[in-house]
């Protein structure tokens, strides 16, 4: 099973999960800057209230990614669906936007292994660069990678996290350079990306 539904998820407290989802027949759900930032807002104040952490998030044009770690009773599934029903909401009325924004409900992974998790965060790092849409992965803006190599000051980051499984920052940005160069992933890992990207 490539996904777990969010109501057939069993969320728990200290675990991680990747949730994910895309635009309405893959069309751009991120109009303009403000857009993004909306939803970082958003993010950052569900995230304290609901004691979540982000782990890497990714916002793309069609798409976004998240890796949270549950750390209270509530649901990391609470992040998602309030900040996206938020952004839903705010993106009709600027718009004049009616149906549907996203394909569906968001979909919801549980992280089984640190390996799988170290190498879902790069392949979120990535995605600027993977689909043409920057240089380099500090290039995008709407990813916490500029948290993770130490160019940007931001909140949205754990970075315990980073020092217990990278040591470094440059650690990181080398494990990451080197999926770019290679697109070398374990098989299990790249058999759910190659699932979610149909």
């Amino acid at each position: 099973m490539p996904y777990a539904r969010k109501d057939l998820l069993t969320w728990e407290k200290g675990a991680f999960y990747h949730i994910y989802n895309r635009g309405a027949q893959q069309t751009s759900i991120f109009r303009e800057r403000t857009n993004y930032l909306f939803v970082i807002r958003k993010m950052k104040e569900y995230a304290r209230k609901y004691q979540i952490t982000v782990i890497a998030y990714c916002l793309m044009p069609t798409h976004y990614h998240l890796c949270l770690r549950q750390d209270g009773d509530a649901p990391a599934g609470n992040l998602p669906r309030y900040v996206f029903n938020s952004y839903t909401k705010a993106y009709n009325l600027r718009y004049g936007h009616s149906g549907t924004l996203f394909e569906g409900r968001f979909r919801a992974k549980p992280i089984q292994t640190t390996d799988y998790l170290l190498h879902l965060c790069r392949y979120i790092h990535g995605n600027p660069v993977k689909d043409g849409l920057a240089a380099h992965p500090a290039d995008w803006e709407y990813s916490n990678y500029p948290e993770w190599s130490g160019e940007r000051n931001g909140t949205l980051v754990d970075r315990q996290f980073i020092c217990e499984h990278f040591g470094t920052s440059e650690a990181y940005r080398k494990f990451l350079l080197e999926y770019l160069q290679t697109r070398n992933l374990p098989e299990d890992v790249l058999k759910f990306l190659e699932d979610l990207e149909r």
